[in-house]
């Protein structure tokens, strides 16, 4: 009898232990399972929470590494990532130049961060240049709101006349971040008011065309992009690459553009080509 008490005592006394120490015995272990993972220091270019496997330096702005937790840093990516997430409207019609809408589709849906997306006066398929057929993501009335817009040219004529176009604009421009015209897509601008009073650029044998329409804006050649603020044209065609980019460099970063533009082997890209238009309260205009 004494016997099968004893061996109770120590069989409970044995359980005890164990599922006392498990917690800890898990924690070191746990601990010691985690991998090191390494951030840059602060630099706000956008690539302050990009995970690291080795010390050293980031890779995109050269800021030293320092060891964090890997679970608290890439909860706080992911959550940073979805909530900086921002829409941009591809405005695309019959006619559309192909690279003016594919080279800034190009950029944006290369780069963390943005939700792009085409949009048309219907869903009905629209044709670009005679032989590529698309099917619009979304109309005028359900597109989602768009904190970038883009609107490419080509065959811009007949739709510069499109009030519901235009109307759909100037509300877009309300409360838009940027609205990004690419060639003789600045003639949409120009309709819409939004080009008074500014400098821009466009297609080049469109230049005059769109002075004359907007006299109240001075049209510049030779630009690859000018930047007013909100309001950003580019020149014809490839141009288009040049002033999404710059939008990229603006909103997160000329680290992470520099990073999209050689992802796409963009070796083309010359900021300093552009134009960057001071705002009235600092009163002057600069080249980048």
């Amino acid at each position: 009898m004494n016997i099968i008490l004893h061996y109770q005592f120590f069989l409970f006394a044995a359980c005890w232990l164990a599922a006392a120490c498990s917690p800890l015995l898990a924690k070191n272990l746990s601990m010691r399972e985690i991998p090191a993972a390494y951030y840059c220091k602060p630099c706000y270019s956008g690539c302050d929470l990009k995970r690291h496997e080795t010390p050293g330096n980031c890779q995109h702005c050269g800021m030293p590494l320092v060891e964090d937790t890997p679970a608290l840093s890439d909860s706080l990516a992911r959550t940073e990532k979805q909530a900086k997430k921002r829409n941009v409207a591809i405005f695309i019609h019959n006619g559309v130049e192909i690279l003016d809408f594919a080279g800034p589709s190009e950029v944006f849906a290369s780069t963390d961060g943005f939700n792009v997306y085409t949009v048309s006066l219907s869903k009905e398929p629209i044709i670009s240049q005679g032989f590529i057929k698309i099917t619009p993501n979304y109309s005028l009335t359900d597109c989602p709101k768009p904190d970038i817009v883009v609107l490419p040219g080509g065959e811009t004529g007949p739709f510069i006349e499109n009030k519901p176009l235009i109307e759909w604009i100037k509300n877009a421009a309300t409360h838009a971040e940027v609205m990004l015209s690419v060639c003789t897509g600045a003639g949409l601008l120009a309709k819409a008011g939004l080009l008074d009073g500014k400098q821009a650029t466009t297609f080049h044998s469109y230049i005059e065309k769109l002075q004359r329409a907007t006299p109240k804006a001075q049209i510049l050649s030779d630009t690859r992009f000018v930047d007013n603020g909100q309001i950003i044209t580019t020149a014809g065609v490839s141009a288009g690459i040049d002033g999404a980019l710059h939008v990229v460099a603006k909103l997160k970063g000329q680290a992470i553009a520099t990073q999209t533009a050689r992802y796409m082997e963009y070796d083309k890209w010359k900021p300093e080509e552009g134009l960057i238009v001071k705002q009235p309260d600092k009163g002057a205009v600069e080249n980048k």
